[in-house]
């Protein structure tokens, strides 16, 4: 059995290829269960973020496997296999379990340390598990990534100071458009990303922040909490048309911010009213076009990683430390997993060594028969103890060495010895 991961993400693929393979939460239990279907693949999570689309899967057959996934990628995204492979990435076994807790532990992420991924991670893992397409291999492999995850924010300092995208978003729009006091800026989308955009502009010194979200319930409650106020989606016209500032992080899936919108929203204030928008939402909120607008200017995510990898030198000594971490973690996780590979042969011997204590007390039985309740199961007690005791020691060294040349000698002289298949 193998672990392999395909993906793409922001360093192999263009923003506009990366967002046609973005899948959006409520559509990763659809995914997973299909390709745990497929004929190579025994278990499967998808991960797919604003930076990346991943698929992690045990199989037994590699080529197969990799096809399979690479079919999945080109429906999602509508691309051909040519099309899709030159940005593909892939990697198996001690590699691809390396390339995971990396990805948790904020190492691979556009914004260095940051700590929505480890989020991300959770749910995908935990859609996985809804559907039945992660078990005992998977679980095994993202209860560790998590783990990772947790020990890289605990026991370093990557995750202080701008350590996500919606926070990162926030300093480029204060470096783009200098203090914060008295623009008047929207927040469109209040998610987990739209909250954490608007908690920063607050911290930052936005006061007066609009909030345009679908619900009006959601949109009041984070707007209370920045001491702003909020409108539905109704109102996002007149929301555009007041705006100096708009940070967009919706999960609609289509732009919701077209061309027609801002120019009819900007023909009441004049084009040279300067327009900044922050797009960070994936697949994009904001149509192409709107950057071709008079006195508007776009920044998507691309533009957000260059910013971001300007602040890279100074947790350049953190990195490192995580890196060490990663390798302890991926190391622990080798030693769990060839534990686990040894557990049903030590149940066999097991089963085997009882019932054989089970069949000699059955020979026995009718010299027991004058014994009482309790002291026949004083005997029952003892012959399991026995059993246990003489067990113990071959137990221990086949998990112990599994995985090892003297283990795979000591398995198959267990397998002969207690006639085991």
């Amino acid at each position: 059995m193998s672990i392999l991961v395909i993906g793409v993400n922001h360093r192999t693929s263009p923003l506009a290829l990366l967002e046609r393979l973005t899948l959006a939460p409520e559509n990763l239990g659809k995914a997973v269960s299909g390709l745990s279907q497929r004929d190579n693949i025994r278990e499967a999570v998808v991960l797919s973020t604003c930076n990346r689309t991943e698929v992690y899967v045990v199989t037994e057959l590699f080529h197969g496997a990799y096809g399979d996934v690479r079919d999945f990628l080109c429906e999602i995204s509508h691309l051909s296999v040519d099309e899709l492979t030159p940005h593909l990435y892939s990697q198996h076994d001690s590699a691809a379990v390396s390339h995971l807790f990396e990805v948790a532990a904020g190492l691979d992420s556009a914004v260095l340390g940051e700590s929505e991924i480890l989020g991300q991670v959770k749910t995908a893992w935990e859609a996985a598990q809804f559907e039945g397409a992660a078990r005992s291999s998977l679980n095994l492999l993202f209860r560790s990534a998590v783990e990772t995850g947790k020990r890289a924010r605990s026991e370093t300092t990557i995750s202080r100071g701008t350590a996500s995208i919606s926070h990162a978003a926030v300093e480029m729009a204060t470096e783009v458009v200098g203090e914060l006091a008295g623009k008047r800026v929207a927040v469109i989308g209040a998610g987990s990303m739209g909250e954490g955009v608007a908690v920063a502009l607050h911290k930052a010194g936005g006061s007066e922040i609009l909030v345009v979200n679908r619900s009006p319930e959601r949109g009041a409650s984070l707007a209370a909490r920045v001491s702003g106020r909020t409108v539905g989606m109704g109102h996002l016209t007149d929301a555009v048309a007041t705006a100096d500032v708009i940070v967009a992080s919706t999960g609609s899936g289509e732009p919701i911010i077209t061309t027609e919108l801002v120019r009819n929203a900007r023909l009441g204030c004049g084009a040279d009213q300067p327009l900044h928008i922050f797009d960070i939402a994936m697949p994009r909120d904001v149509e192409v076009g709107v950057a071709d607008l008079a006195g508007v200017t776009v920044f998507n995510l691309d533009d957000l990683r260059d910013w971001a990898d300007r602040g890279l030198a100074h947790r350049a000594t953190e990195a490192d430390r995580v890196r060490v971490i990663v390798l302890e973690e991926v190391d622990l996780f080798a030693v769990e997993s060839t534990a686990r590979q040894a557990a049903p042969l030590v149940a066999s011997m097991r089963e085997a060594a009882d019932r054989v204590r089970a069949g000699e007390l059955e020979r026995y039985s009718s010299k027991l028969d004058a014994l009482g309740e309790k002291e026949r199961q004083t005997v029952e007690a003892i012959t399991k103890a026995i059993v246990a005791k003489l067990l113990h020691e071959p137990s221990v060294r086949l998990k112990a060495q599994a995985g090892t040349p003297q283990g795979d000698r000591n398995a198959a002289a267990v397998r002969d010895l207690f006639d085991l298949t």
